[in-house]
């Protein structure tokens, strides 16, 4: 692109001249990329990266960098490694802005979500529909969460780091939609437990003190931002402003009781008179690891089952119950025999007495959102301090003798800056979700499943070909 230059050019006609020798058609290109830049910087809403546009004004005008040294180069593997290199630099930045702006995929970990996603399916996550957050760590590895694999250090560097914003979407958050978030109990962490349980809870469990200085058992204790939080996948079930509660298993919203999906699941106990068969496992899809055959002499057997010869412990959907019973199964529902108050509840001081099927009280709990002012009794400060102070950054918020006090001052009331949502598997027994660690800012919301791409059954091994390029939410 540029001509030589002579050596006793001062930079000054070095400059002018490497501005001139560029063509009319270059000069386009450039002012068309300056104008995507500048607008994903206002965007961005954060001016730092205006620094980078004068490393933009050399790679199209000046060229004093010569990132294509490799091109002129007479060793043909240097121009050959070099090429691919390039190349991959050039997808990882595509990448880069597909993953941040447009979508990416999503593999189920759990059967949180059973029988509606399964362990083992890919989701393709749409980030559109909800409108693309403006990522918050912004320098980080593409293909990459939060941690570099082999190396086990972090994969972004936590500065600069943009205040949350949202371009607009086609539509917000609806009830019933499944959606991909980061977890919000997950801003700090033990790093050896936080692809399974959270640091709060561990703190509950074993002490501040050993979770903190156990580094063999816990790992390191860190802090992630909230777009590097693991992702989780639920079913919003309660949407801002709403009054939600769970009675006997019925999902209630503004006292008015919701359809069960078709495929959400309770745990039971099943007295047989014969062993299930894998051939009757796989066709009613039972996920094998979930078939728990419990003693023949259980108490339950005895008391519950007319002393049926095989019990087990099942998850199940309605269609599933139906056709066990067919086979002449008793059935009774855990949660009905075992009416144990839950351990590490949300909001353990007011959530005495809740349970899996009966969550909320009887005045219900109402989900906060955006603009919505609440008087701050004792009650409301232990169901939203979470909120006040972790994600509305309200750090030093209290309640003492009867009164909350917010940012030095005392005050009777809260205004939320953001919405929040009510987010459950529809695994219900077997899904840790908002009743254990609360409401889900609107911060935290990555998508909603688009697609599933592909779906590999690591229990049984191989492909499920019928879930392929499937929808992720049948029930709605």
């Amino acid at each position: 692109m540029q001509s030589g230059t002579a050596a006793s050019e001062s930079f000054k006609d070095g400059f002018i001249r490497r501005v001139k020798d560029n063509t009319k058609m270059r000069w386009i290109r450039f002012g068309i990329v300056s104008l995507i830049f500048f607008a994903w910087v206002v965007w961005m809403n954060n001016y730092w990266f205006l620094l980078l546009y004068p490393l933009l004004f050399d790679i199209y005008i000046t060229g004093y960098i010569p990132f294509s040294w490799w091109r002129k180069d007479k060793r043909p593997w240097v121009r050959k490694t070099m090429s691919w290199v390039d190349a991959i630099v050039y997808a990882l930045v595509l990448v880069y802005f597909v993953f941040a702006f447009v979508g990416q995929n999503y593999m189920i970990p759990s059967s949180s979500l059973e029988k509606t996603l399964l362990t083992g399916d890919y989701l393709v996550v749409d980030k559109v529909t909800y409108g693309p957050r403006v990522p918050i760590t912004p320098i980080n590895f593409p293909l990459v969460h939060n941690t570099m694999p082999v190396l086990g250090c972090d994969s972004y560097v936590d500065w600069p780091e943009n205040k949350y914003r949202r371009l607009p979407g086609l539509r917000s958050v609806e009830e019933n939609d499944i959606v991909v978030f980061n977890f919000p109990a997950g801003d700090t962490v033990a790093t050896k437990f936080e692809e399974t349980s959270n640091y709060y809870d561990a703190v509950k469990q074993y002490g501040k003190q050993r979770v903190t200085t156990d580094k063999a058992t816990f790992g390191d204790i860190k802090y992630r931002p909230v777009d590097r939080r693991v992702n989780y996948v639920k079913r919003c079930v309660g949407l801002p402003g709403d009054t939600f509660k769970i009675v006997n298993d019925i999902i209630t919203i503004n006292g008015v009781g919701r359809k069960q999906p078709e495929h959400v699941q309770f745990t039971y106990f099943v007295g047989l008179g014969q062993p299930l068969t894998k051939e009757y496992i796989d066709r009613m899809g039972i996920t094998p690891s979930d078939v728990i055959m419990l003693d023949n002499d259980n108490e339950i057997s005895a008391s519950l089952m007319g002393g049926a010869q095989y019990l087990y412990w099942l998850p199940l959907t309605s269609a599933m119950k139906a056709d066990l019973e067919g086979l002449g199964a008793k059935i009774v529902k855990v949660s009905d025999v075992r009416k144990q108050p839950l351990e590490l509840m949300f909001a353990e001081e007011v959530s005495q007495g809740w349970s899996l099927s009966d969550w909320g009280g009887k005045q219900g709990v109402v989900i906060p959102a955006k603009g919505m002012t609440i008087d701050m009794d004792e009650r409301n400060w232990h169901l939203y301090k979470r909120a006040i102070r972790n994600y509305e950054g309200h750090a030093d918020a209290k309640f003492e003798g009867g009164k909350f006090f917010i940012d030095g001052k005392e005050s009777p009331t809260y205004t939320f800056a953001m919405d929040y949502y009510f987010m459950m598997g529809d695994n219900r027994d077997l899904s840790l979700d908002s009743r254990f660690w609360g409401f889900v800012p609107e911060d935290h919301i990555v998508g909603r499943p688009l697609l599933v791409l592909t779906s590999f059954d690591k229990e049984n091994g191989g492909i499920r070909w019928n879930r392929i390029f499937r929808t992720p939410n049948p029930d709605k």
